[in-house]
């Protein structure tokens, strides 16, 4: 192998526990796992705001815009605030606004106007989050995030009978997910059930999908085609309001661009209170749900632009590898300070770095496009593999 060779293949990062694998060729040998990984029972992907950030500006650019949306605005009060609070991101400063209006919630004759003006800070952040998130969905960069995900559905949904349905859990607000679901026909359940109106009820992800194979018989099988889709973190979609139910969440039509209504939506701010704030319906669900999927024999968890920044999510992870002897992780990004990153598990693989054309192969593009194995090619390996190995067998039988 030359030097250039060599220089290229070490851009391509691919651990297994902390011992660096794949030889010569790491981009094949990362291809190889990805597929053999993707056919086993259960596979679940847990997508961060890594998978839609060509269409959704990151944490650090909202605060940019945010930051300046408020120096511009008219209310001097609110300005003053703003630039009190320290910290250099909006989890920090969401943060110390949440104390402070608990804190002059909670004291005796506090200033009225103090806690009005903090509570309209925090409504402000809060409602441009929802904005900045609720993209409208015909322009140009949200139609390339969206024909991404179409492409990604198209190479994951379709399984064989035998196996278990994909699990897609994500912490992202957007509908990127519903949107491409939608437009490919795909058949998913998202825990809402109704007609006209939709509401949230957890037992609908032990519901399972079937279709009748036998006119004259009672006999079905699962639906081919079919997603389990968790939003962790809630969606812009979802609103808390009194209904016929047991529970009070409902899934309403959402028009890209337009900022928030009156309604109250049901969203996890990127907050450190949002640890607590997963306990309660539906999150508590939705987190129990993650867990029992992690939990089961013969499993994978594929993590894609997601940071690690969500303890009660790194927690469930954690617990899954400490109780689950056959479950696997793969990891695509580098988060070298991630313990995950730092113990030697065989079960634990890591992917990052770059191609000979220096794109990014743990970006969510690269990945679709280049890394998941599509359903047909798996089914021709599959077939092509049993033709192989029977063959084999009758030669080895002929000569004995």
């Amino acid at each position: 192998m030359s030097d250039d060779d060599q220089e290229k293949s070490d851009n391509i990062c691919f651990y297994q526990g902390g011992d660096a694998i794949g030889g010569e060729d790491g981009l094949n040998s990362i291809k190889q796992k990805i597929a053999e990984l993707s056919n086993i029972k259960n596979v679940s992907f847990l997508l961060g705001a890594g998978a839609s950030s060509d269409a959704i500006p990151s944490m650090k650019t909202m605060q940019e815009e945010i930051a300046k949306s408020i120096e511009e605005g008219k209310d001097s009060k609110i300005k003053t605030l703003y630039k009190s609070i320290t910290g250099d991101n909006l989890e920090t400063k969401l943060t110390i606004l949440h104390a402070k209006k608990n804190y002059l919630q909670g004291v005796t004759n506090a200033d009225k106007t103090e806690i009005a003006n903090t509570e309209k800070l925090i409504k402000e952040i809060e409602d441009s989050i929802y904005l900045k998130v609720n993209v409208e969905l015909s322009n140009s960069c949200a139609i390339k995030n969206l024909n991404l995900y179409k492409k990604f559905y198209q190479k994951i949904a379709l399984r064989n009978k035998d196996l278990s349905r994909i699990n897609i859990f994500t912490t992202n607000y957007d509908l990127f997910n519903e949107k491409a679901l939608d437009t490919l026909n795909i058949n998913y359940n998202n825990g809402f059930g109704g007609g006209l109106e939709r509401v949230f009820n957890p037992a609908r992800f032990h519901y399972t999908f079937s279709k009748k194979i036998d006119a004259n018989l009672e006999k079905f099988e699962p639906l081919e085609n079919m997603v389990y889709l968790y939003k962790l973190h809630g969606s812009i979609s979802w609103i808390e309001q009194e209904g016929n139910s047991l529970f009070n969440i409902h899934e309403v039509s959402v028009q890209g661009g337009e900022a928030k209504g009156d309604e109250t939506h049901v969203l996890i701010y990127p907050t450190p209170l949002k640890q607590a704030q997963s306990l309660g319906t539906p999150y508590a669900d939705l987190i129990r749900e993650f867990q029992t999927k992690l939990s089961l024999p013969n499993s994978v968890l594929f993590i894609i632009g997601y940071s690690f920044s969500d303890e009660h999510l790194n927690s469930i992870i954690y617990q899954s590898l400490a109780s689950n002897s056959s479950i696997s992780v793969v990891i695509f990004g580098e988060y070298s300070d991630c313990p995950l990153a730092k113990i030697k598990d065989s079960r634990i693989y890591r992917i990052h770095g770059t191609d000979e054309e220096n794109k990014k192969i743990h970006y969510f593009e690269y990945i679709v496009e280049e890394l998941l194995p599509s359903v047909d090619e798996n089914i021709d390996t599959t077939l092509l593999d049993a033709f192989v190995s029977s063959i084999n067998a009758l030669k080895g039988s002929s000569t004995s």
